[in-house]
């Protein structure tokens, strides 16, 4: 949550305290120049020995609560009839409303199994946005996504709150040229990972619901985010002041015929699961879930993640956690907004992003901006970043990079793990580059895996200029920072 100081200004502050601590390591600039250049210019190929501040994702790195630890200690390890399924199922039932549970180990297993079930060869799958490795599962099925986001999605330098809304005159438009049959689903994804985080409005789940009800298209709801996506509409919509987290929550599940998420996210846990309250989608569904994950009381997931995710389903629905990592993302982007770094706005969850494009205009997206911007805040802070630009997109059937709508560095903000002082740092040290951003060019590959190649491609620096910004930090702040 938010406070207001005495001088007027307002800081997040942490509902938290801290009893467990673990040791960082801020290695000097030549230390993390040889780093970059052994990981290929790619953030996911440094070792975490090197990493001071790892934003490279929230994904499985959040801080869990003495609660969630305590639960792990009581886990049942059965393989078959885990007495802690029941009490997963249980949150699953209380808070989402959904009857019938399918835990799988992360989300993109439950990507995998809701293709392998109901995506078929000639099929369009139309969404808010796409995600990486959902693109990937729905293509790799013989599926087409379509990608329906509203006007304002793309715009980097916007007021609209709900960026993260579908275009109900394109979804309509897409059902009159595909035809429903040939429509799965609809899939919206609670934040818009790849464009900033960005939340849709309740308003608009209603309508995307209303129209898919009238042409007999099941709404597959990615909730991965959903607690942050609660969150936003509760700060962010009209009629939702006074709603709880819980409340909001449970109101988004009625619309869905399918929840699937990754627990890494909002439930601060490793492991995901697939709801529904349509016994014949989780009919459909069981039988693959012995082939790819595990038996259906455990579907891949440690026993110990099943009790934690029971807990962390129900703590999600606090305002104070729901908000944990949203309210310093604001503070964040406020901060690097007034230092004159380039972010999206408005701020949304998961992460702040930075606008590579506007932060590199020099650049060609060729020679992809943002994965050049994650390498130059690593060399120049010790940060891990993300790239989400080009480099996240695989190339066509010709070979041709695919260029990505947007350019962005995202720095993910974990739950309950870094404090203000932390994102201090990350300002200063982005303001620095950013008026040292001419020392920054492009890359090109060397190594290129045929698909999610983000995750090990290697590349390298246009004209060595990793050496030239780290030689321009040293001669500021010395060799040891």
């Amino acid at each position: 949550m938010s406070v207001k100081l005495s001088n007027g200004k307002t800081i997040p502050i942490e509902m938290h305290k801290v009893r467990i601590v673990q040791k960082a390591r801020l290695a000097p600039v030549h230390d993390r120049l040889r780093a970059i250049e052994e990981g290929g210019y790619n953030t996911f190929l440094l070792r975490t020995r090197d990493v001071f501040m790892d934003m490279l994702t929230d994904s499985g790195t959040n801080a869990m609560s003495d609660n969630q630890l305590a639960a792990m200690m009581v886990s049942d390890d059965a393989y078959a009839g885990s007495e802690s399924f029941y009490k997963l199922a249980d949150a699953v039932r209380e808070v989402f409303g959904l009857e019938y549970l399918l835990p799988v180990h992360q989300g993109r297993a439950a990507e995998h199994l809701l293709s392998k079930v109901f995506v078929k060869p000639g099929h369009a799958v139309p969404m808010n946005y796409h995600f990486t490795t959902t693109k990937a599962h729905f293509e790799l099925a013989g599926g087409k996504v379509l990608e329906i986001f509203g006007e304002e999605a793309l715009n980097t330098q916007s007021t609209d709150p709900f960026k993260g809304n579908l275009d109900p005159a394109k979804f309509e438009a897409v059902i009159r040229e595909w035809g429903a049959e040939r429509i799965p689903f609809v899939r919206m994804e609670a934040t818009t990972n790849l464009i900033g985080g960005q939340p849709f409005s309740m308003a608009n789940l209603r309508g995307v619901k209303e129209i898919a009800s009238q042409h007999g298209i099941p709404l597959v709801l990615d909730a991965s985010l959903i607690s942050e996506n609660a969150y936003f509409i509760h700060k962010r919509e009209a009629g939702y002041a006074t709603a709880s987290i819980r409340g909001i929550i449970r109101e988004m599940m009625s619309y869905a015929d399918i929840c699937y998420l990754s627990g890494r996210k909002s439930c601060s846990v490793r492991g995901g699961l697939i709801a529904t309250n349509n016994k014949q989608y989780f009919e459909a569904i069981r039988p693959w879930l012995p082939v790819y994950e595990g038996f259906l009381t455990y579907g891949g997931m440690s026993a110990k993640e099943v009790e934690a995710m029971a807990v962390g389903i129900r703590e999600m629905t606090e305002l104070e956690v729901a908000g944990s990592s949203a309210d310093l993302i604001e503070y964040f982007a406020g901060r690097l907004l007034e230092s004159g770094v380039p972010v999206v706005t408005p701020p949304g969850g998961l992460a702040c992003h930075v606008d590579a494009t506007r932060f590199l205009p020099h650049i060609p997206q060729a020679e992809y901006p943002a994965g050049a911007l994650a390498a130059a805040i690593y060399i120049s802070s010790g940060i891990r970043s993300m790239e989400r630009g080009t480099v996240s997109s695989d190339r066509d059937e010709a070979g041709n990079d695919v260029l990505s709508d947007l350019e962005l560095a995202r720095l993910a903000v974990p739950r309950r793990v870094y404090t203000i002082s932390h994102v201090e740092y990350a300002v200063d040290r982005l303001t620095w580059l950013h008026a040292h951003r001419e020392l920054v060019k492009g890359l090109t590959f060397v190594e290129e895996p045929p698909v999610l190649r983000f995750f090990f491609g290697r590349l390298q620096p246009i004209a060595n200029w990793g050496a030239d910004l780290a030689a321009a930090f040293e001669a500021d702040f010395g060799p040891d920072c």
